[in-house]
């Protein structure tokens, strides 16, 4: 059978396709951008993978048309407040224009419980793609599923935060409000389940653990599995934008994220019957056996995704490829060179870089600075990065998003993501000789870009010039 995955780059895509691979299934992966689909080369080379972006004009000879089933996983939530279920509504339309030249017999739509007469706009949204999915000329099965807890995906992300950094927390009334939390491996046995299952066709059925829980006692469960002292204090006058600049400030969340949240949070999300479970034989984790598993998995550095690698993390808007080459012209640089001793140390300690490891040289001015950058609605040092020691194009690293992550030809591209009043690259590179080439590129928009660097040069001299020696060692 031929799948075609969508969203093969977002948080669940990466976690079902080799699911998939495993079950024998063939897969297309269809990306915005095949640059960023940081899968292993041994999966790599066992799909086949195509551009498409559905918010842009059809081009029909992209798609094979011997495609058996597709799994829509296509959402626009995190990267805007305003405009995203347009986004949303414009790329079912287009699937919908893909698929009529296929052969296709089901398509697999994952969407969240909209059980309550009053959505939020987030779930509104979702429904609304839903009845759109429903129009289009194949089976329909959509899978409802409540928050999705495991390691990586952002609701536990968001707790883990907070449980971790506030054993006090002044919270907002909508820590009261029920919901159905589910385990990712419960959410991915169900995407394959019903694949192919024709008793799923043309329905939509609500997935969820067996706890119906606050988010509170979500809270209160997590620090129980951690070992951790928590007190949570509610204040029924905090309104949806303090609680947004709350998630954004304490957690790894972008600020588009935490308002669609926080909007989504002030609604129960409960399924109205576990029909499917018994269907198909699935009886879900309970949300403290998700957490345990989620845990063991970040404490084994094992997880597989995680939603802040995704661009609308970020602040990039199109293909990563637009800053693959360094400008040279009407930039600064500030360019050091290094003898390393070993090459296979340094090059272990390039790629291990950000996240709990630091910058090697004045890790309290990057903090400074990364709380400066949440201060103007940046992005911050929260994100850290999925893994210790590996790098995928795509990946965040703190305040940066890699470009070239090229271990074999020892280079490693960074493109700085914070607010800043220009475009900024870093770049680490080994040459034949065992030379170390770090080179910090900016390009200024204006006087205000001139300024900052110039208002910055004493602090990068003694920041760059101690990151290549401790490298170097």
């Amino acid at each position: 059978m031929k799948i075609l995955l969508t969203g093969a780059n977002g948080y669940i895509g990466m976690r079902l396709l080799p699911v998939l691979l495993n079950s024998g299934y063939e897969v297309i992966c269809c990306v915005r951008d095949k640059s960023r689909l940081s899968i292993p080369d041994e999966i790599k080379e066992r799909v086949h993978i195509i551009e498409i972006d559905f918010l842009k004009p059809i081009n029909i000879s992209i798609l094979p048309k011997g495609i058996d089933a597709a799994y829509y996983l296509i959402h626009s939530m995190s990267s805007s407040t305003q405009d995203f279920d347009k986004k949303e509504e414009l790329s079912a339309q287009n699937f919908n224009k893909y698929l009529e030249h296929t052969e296709i017999k089901q398509v697999i739509y994952l969407s969240g419980i909209v059980n309550e007469n009053i959505l939020s706009k987030h779930l509104r949204s979702r429904k609304h793609v839903e009845e759109i999915l429903y129009q289009g000329n194949y089976n329909l099965t959509v899978l409802r599923s409540g928050i999705i807890v495991g390691s990586g995906s952002s609701s536990f992300e968001i707790i883990r935060d907070l449980c971790e950094k506030l054993p006090i927390m002044i919270t907002p009334k909508w820590v009261n409000t029920p919901t159905q939390p589910i385990a990712i491996r419960d959410v991915l046995s169900f995407m394959v389940g019903v694949l192919g299952n024709k008793d799923c066709y043309n329905k939509s059925w609500d997935i969820g653990g067996p706890d119906i829980l606050t988010y509170k006692k979500m809270l209160k469960s997590y620090s129980k599995v951690r070992g951790l002292k928590l007190f949570i204090i509610t204040l029924p006058l905090m309104t949806p934008k303090l609680s947004s600049y709350w998630l954004y400030f304490v957690t790894s969340t972008s600020y588009k994220l935490a308002l669609n949240l926080v909007d989504s949070m002030k609604i129960p999300v409960i399924a109205k019957d576990a029909k499917l479970q018994s269907l198909l034989g699935i009886y879900p984790s309970t949300y403290q056996k998700a957490v345990e598993l989620a845990l063991i998995k970040i404490e084994q550095n094992q997880v597989v995704s995680s939603w802040k690698d995704s661009m609308i993390s970020g602040r990039f808007k199109q293909s990563i490829q637009k800053y693959i080459t360094v400008p040279k012209r009407g930039c600064y640089k500030d360019y050091k060179k290094l003898h390393v001793l070993n090459v296979k140390t340094s090059l272990d300690k390039i790629w291990a870089i950000g996240g709990e490891t630091g910058w090697y040289y004045g890790n309290w001015l990057w903090k400074i600075r990364g709380y400066f950058d949440k201060l103007f609605g940046g992005v911050g040092l929260r994100r850290g990065r999925t893994h210790p020691y590996e790098i995928s194009s795509g990946d965040v690293i703190d305040f940066w998003r890699v470009l070239v992550a090229d271990k074999n030809n020892k280079r490693l591209l960074l493109f700085a993501e914070m607010r800043i009043p220009g475009e900024a690259w870093l770049e680490f590179d080994i040459d034949t000789n065992n030379t170390l080439h770090q080179t910090a590129t900016f390009r200024p928009k204006g006087i205000w870009g001139r300024i900052y660097w110039h208002l910055l040069t004493p602090f990068h001299y003694f920041i760059f010039r101690g990151m290549i020696r401790k490298i170097g060692l």
